[in-house]
């Protein structure tokens, strides 16, 4: 029998200690390199920013001409260009590394999403009958705050139905064909109702289709069939959007929403 080592707390510390680390969290970042900060490759971004520039030009190219964007250019330097900017400006881009993907890489998801988003507002005005201007997005000051990127349950923005009944509009956007709601997206919207009777309304940009779906979320039934669990991806429990719920082709003019509703009820 070997000889009982008794190994105390004490020890550990006293042997980070000697290592040169009095805290924890120190030590454990550096032999996980984590307090090394990757230098971000500008010239890939310029790149992922010139794609951007492209996705905007293809998508305008074929929606229906009532929501395209009347000029391109100044839509590229307000939604890409200073975006861009303000968050180079403000040192959050090394520190962009969910899941372990690369700055770069995570920039471009979050922006791609940024930019549908914001491009299809003028859309988004004319399905609910509203001012564009009344309605906002993402600001200047998120921008500069590492917390934006992380993901939350909490709907994009809200909107006055006839100037009187409230509803929360949940804005998101596929690119491969897989039109997932992840599950807290689910639960949110539920709690939501329940605390202050405000539906959320999912809104889902499919651009590899060209449709967009339109789900009432608060709605959505736990023993739905739609619900199913992705393998090997990080979205863990998500509803898969059925295509019933797509009631609008991108090439064509735009759906009201009381045309959606009916639709949806029927």
């Amino acid at each position: 029998m070997p000889k009982q080592i008794t190994i105390t707390l004490e020890y550990f510390r006293e042997y980070r200690k000697k290592l040169g680390f009095t805290n924890q969290n120190a030590a454990e970042d550096f032999l996980a390199a984590k307090d090394i900060t990757p230098k971000v490759d500008f010239y890939y971004i310029k790149l992922l920013n010139d794609r951007l520039y492209e996705i905007v030009n293809k998508v305008n190219g074929v929606v229906a001409d009532e929501v395209k964007i009347d000029n391109p250019a100044d839509f590229k330097k307000e939604f890409i260009e200073n975006p861009f900017e303000i968050m180079k400006a403000s040192g959050i881009l090394p520190i962009l590394n969910n899941l372990g993907r690369r700055p770069e890489q995570v920039y471009f998801n979050w922006m791609r999403g940024y930019v549908v988003s914001n491009f299809f507002l003028k859309a988004l005005g004319l399905v609910f009958g509203v001012d564009v201007a009344n309605i906002d997005l993402i600001g200047d000051d998120d921008l500069k705050n590492i917390e934006t990127f992380k993901k939350t349950p909490k709907a994009d923005l809200e909107i006055r139905l006839n100037g009187k009944e409230k509803v929360r509009i949940e804005m998101q956007s596929g690119f491969k064909g897989v039109n997932d709601i992840k599950q807290h997206k689910v639960l949110e919207a539920k709690r939501v109702f329940s605390d202050a009777g405000i539906h959320t309304l999912a809104i889902h940009f499919d651009l590899y289709n060209g449709q967009v779906a339109f789900l009432k979320l608060d709605e959505t039934e736990d023993e739905d069939e739609h619900w199913i669990t992705r393998i090997n991806m990080d979205e863990g429990v998500v509803l898969n959007i059925d295509q019933n719920f797509f009631f609008w082709n991108i090439t064509e003019n735009h759906p009201t929403i009381s045309y959606i509703y009916e639709t949806y009820n029927s």
